[in-house]
């Protein structure tokens, strides 16, 4: 590789979500492990944090520090409207002065919680089209994607993903609705969660009197096309996962409330509120290694955001989903816990409480079916920065290995 190969990261990174900060710890290993050289700044929704975590200069995302709030007032909707002309431009001058840009991981590419397509969506299709025309090379790196029924997502979503010199995915579905929303997905390659590349804590042994439980817990109400159901949706939740904290309190189980995101912290508050016990503790983890440490030192696991049940599954802790989006259905299925999945929007405590204890039941086989799991996962993720090394990084490209990796990795859309 070139010396000082320029690279960008590019994400909602550094904002309050867990995972999306994850995914860009992997991506930065890889970097340091495979090409120490390269020169690496991000453009992302909270600069400060970035620097401060990871050490890398960064710039905001939008023009308008206003732009995930809703604009209703006429002087916050012209600046919303003339943020997104001057992003244009402050994009393409970003765009410009790298030789690489990676999207890491992420659900950039699906719309399965509330999503406006002039936010995060146009933003996106602003870096990929940028790309295209400055010769940079923007790679999609283990995303997800789902199909998007809203007209403008969509279509924002789908010239995203064709304007991009690679892609890959996190699961076969997310490959499956890009193709489905008429992108050629030929040479795109399946990979796990990035977030399966990170250092995994050591476990401590399972005691033989029933210890803790995690409960990961999300300010859930519903995708984008619950709207109009979302206050009910998140009510049903609340409910149900309080009854369900109250069950394993009255059996002397400890349960810890663990956040995945900034918003997560009021569902904590409304938990402890109404389970007034000393059984009942929470934690605020920073980052993903937090989350694992306190997984890793429970029974068992039960969870909401897809990142949350990623570090369970890593830590090798047997986990019950509450799922949102087929991708935690497909997550689970596999890592061999498909049976352990409830609906998020239909948080029914009894069946919980049943799918629990059955879990539990299975946990030390279940235990060694992670165990495994979690090799092959790993190998994988070797194979996607292979890959990814191979596609845009091609000074590199010395070994026949490699120039058959590239030539099946890369992706020039049409």
């Amino acid at each position: 590789m070139k010396t000082g190969t320029r690279v960008g990261v590019f994400g909602l990174l550094g904002s309050g979500n867990l995972g999306n900060d994850g995914s860009l710890e992997a991506v930065l290993g890889y970097l340091r492990a495979k090409h120490p050289d390269a020169v690496v700044d991000a453009l992302c929704g909270g600069p400060e944090a970035v620097t401060t975590r990871f050490g890398i200069p960064a710039t905001r995302l939008h023009w308008n520090r206003a732009e995930y709030r809703t604009a209703s007032r006429t002087g916050a909707i012209a600046a919303k409207g003339l943020g997104k002309l001057v992003d244009v431009f402050r994009t393409a001058a970003w765009v410009r002065r790298h030789d690489v840009v990676i999207v890491p991981g992420m659900g950039v590419l699906e719309a399965t919680l509330p999503l406006r397509p002039w936010g995060f969506p146009y933003a996106l299709f602003l870096l990929c089209a940028s790309g295209r025309l400055l010769g940079t090379r923007v790679a999609l790196v283990s995303v997800g994607a789902a199909e998007i029924r809203n007209r403008p997502t969509r279509a924002l979503v789908r010239w995203s993903a064709r304007l991009a010199a690679y892609r890959s995915y996190r699961d076969a579905q997310s490959r499956a609705a890009m193709r489905a929303m008429g992108v050629d997905t030929a040479r795109d390659e399946v990979y796990p969660d990035l977030a399966f590349s990170l250092p995994t804590p050591p476990t401590s042994a399972p005691s033989d009197s029933p210890g803790t439980v995690c409960i990961g817990v999300m300010d859930f109400h519903g995708g984008n096309d619950d709207r109009a159901r979302a206050e009910e949706i998140y009510r049903r939740y609340l409910d149900g996962t309080i009854r369900f904290v109250r069950a394993l309190v009255e059996e002397g189980r400890p349960v810890r409330l663990l956040t995945g995101d900034r918003c997560d912290a009021s569902v904590v508050a409304a938990i402890l509120d109404a389970v007034d016990s000393p059984l009942v503790t929470a934690a605020e983890p920073a980052s993903l290694a937090d989350l694992m440490k306190e997984m890793a030192a429970a029974d068992t696991v039960v969870a909401v955001r897809y990142h949350n049940l990623i570090c369970a599954l890593k830590t090798g802790t047997p986990v019950l989903a509450l799922c949102y989006a087929a991708k935690s259905d497909a997550l689970m299925t596999e890592m061999g816990l498909g049976a352990y999945c409830h609906p998020a929007r239909e948080v029914d405590a009894d069946r919980l409480l049943e799918q629990f204890r059955a879990l539990e039941k299975r946990s030390a086989e279940l235990r060694q079916t992670l165990t495994e799991r979690n090799l092959a996962a790993a190998r994988r993720l070797e194979h996607q920065f292979t890959a990814l090394t191979a596609a845009l990084f091609p000074a590199t490209d010395h070994t026949h290995t490699h120039t058959h990796t590239h030539a099946h990795a890369m992706r020039e859309a049409p």
